[in-house]
This record gives structure tokens, sequence and C-alpha cells, in this order.
């Protein structure tokens, strides 16, 4: 019989912040990448932080002071930032996922991850939870040991729809009692392909939508979990 697959996105669904955010402060931190580059989304992240502006803007703006500077780094110092990162954080998860992730193990599911953090953070984060496969973004690494600046496969990872598509005909999956898990409008996608689809602390925009369709919504706080 084929497999049940189950697809989770990482950052802020189960790991409770982002790996590309906490991986870039280390960068910073350590050095490897110069101060100034958390002016690109200081003013986002107090934004955020003062709810007078958005999450999105915030990882947006993250994600291109990483990428604007990332060429020319060396591998073995982004490595050596990336485990110091999961090493830190490895057990901020949250509770309700976490204990998903542990009932369809037990249960026999293919166990999918997606993320726009760089695969290297993802693969160790993940690796601790059991994940049968894990996508994120892949950055060229040049003959000198150097980032190039170039992604690859932007178009695939960026597309977790696609993601989960190619993962049921590559590993022969079935979709029938499958589970998704999202937290923001580009899961809405994927959340589509599968019969439980579950909005885990959604955004507004997720919210919005799975309540026109009537899809499960979870919230966290603190040691409360509420089903709306």
């Amino acid at each position: 019989m084929k497999k049940k697959v189950a697809i989770f996105d990482i950052d802020g669904t189960i790991f409770r912040s982002s790996l590309l955010i906490e991986v870039t402060e280390s960068l910073v931190y350590e050095g490897v990448f110069p101060l100034k580059v958390r002016d690109i989304y200081t003013k986002s992240y107090n934004n955020w932080l003062n709810r007078k502006g958005s999450y999105e803007k915030y990882i947006g703006e993250v994600i291109n002071a990483f990428e604007q500077n990332m060429k020319n780094i060396k591998y073995v110092d982004f490595v050596k930032a990336s485990k110091n990162v999961i090493a830190f954080h490895k057990s901020r998860v949250y509770r309700y996922t976490r204990q998903i992730v542990k009932d369809l193990k037990k249960k026999n599911y293919f166990m999918l991850a997606i993320s726009n953090s760089p695969k290297e953070l993802v693969d160790d984060f993940c690796s601790n939870l059991g994940f049968d496969k894990v996508y994120g973004r892949v950055y060229e690494v040049g003959k000198n040991g150097k980032f190039t600046g170039k992604t690859l496969y932007l178009d695939l990872v960026s597309d977790k729809a696609k993601i989960l598509q190619r993962a049921v005909e590559k590993e022969g999956l079935t979709l029938k009692g499958s589970i998704g898990v999202g937290d923001t409008e580009s899961d809405i996608k994927f959340l589509k392909l599968v019969q439980r689809p579950i909005c885990f602390n959604p955004n507004k925009k997720l919210y919005n939508h799975a309540k026109s369709v009537g899809w499960e919504i979870v919230v966290e706080r603190k040691d409360v979990i509420y089903k709306i």
C-alpha cells in the first residue's frame, strides 16, 4: 500500500521563529556579515514588533539582507553559524505541531518538510524530528569554497504545491488521508491538495481564507492550544 503523506511548513509552524532570521543574526554576530546588514531589516522588525507593520515585510527584508551579502562568504563559515543556530534553537518548537509529527510518524506517514530557509539549516533542524524528505533554499558554492550568490532550483522551492506533487510521484505516495500544516497565505496552494489542511497560528490572509472554506484553524498561545 502507498504511504500517506504529511507536509509541514517549518518556520513559524514547527520552529518558533525563522531559521533564516537566526542564521543571519548569527553571521552578523560572528563578524561574517557586517553590522550594517541589520540596517536592511531593523525598521521593518521594529514596525512588526510594535504592530505597525507586517511580519511578511520583515522576513522579506531579512531574505534580501542574507542574499545580498552571502556572495563570496566562505561556506565553512556559514556551516559553523548554522550548527550554532541549531544547537541553540533545536528545542524551540511548538508543542502542538511537535506532537502531530510524533503521532504521524507512529502511523507511518511519509513526513515532508518545506522551508524558505537554507537547506543546510532545515536538514539539521529536521533531523531530530524524523522527517523523510526536506526541501529548503539551495545556494550555489563555487570551487573556491565560497557562495557565488546564485540560488538554485528556485522555481521548485518557491512552489510548495509543486514540491508536494513531485514527492507524491517520486516516492510513490498517496494524497488519500494526507495532512498539511501551514501558517501564511503562501501555503494555501499545498493546503488545497491535502485532505486535512491545518492552519496553525495563521496570518490574517490565511485565516480569512481558512474561514471562508472551512479549514481547521489552531492557535498556540503560551501554554494553551485553541481550535477555532
